[in-house]
């Protein structure tokens, strides 16, 4: 399936780029986050386990269960703290 997936802040400068199409066969949020990771540096660094990121999808927060279709968005951003 093809995905919209962006990224921002920290994550869009680590990587440089702020979205991109992505063709998958991943299901799920977690197994598409593993196939980016697989990807080498520097999505390896950048989305590892164990770091704080955070995902979106469709605009709405997700964890790596969330369920895929064509056509979503996904989005990965660092998390976000007020003042």
């Amino acid at each position: 399936m093809k995905l919209t997936v962006r990224y921002f802040a920290s994550v869009r400068e680590a990587l440089g780029r702020d979205s991109e199409a992505v063709q998958t066969d991943a299901a799920t949020l977690g197994a598409l986050r593993d196939e980016l990771i697989a990807r080498g540096e520097p999505y390896a660094g950048t989305l590892a386990r164990g770091r704080a990121v955070r995902m979106a999808l469709d605009q709405v927060m997700s964890t790596d269960a969330a369920v895929l279709r064509e056509g979503a968005e996904v989005a990965f951003f660092p998390p976000v703290t007020g003042g």
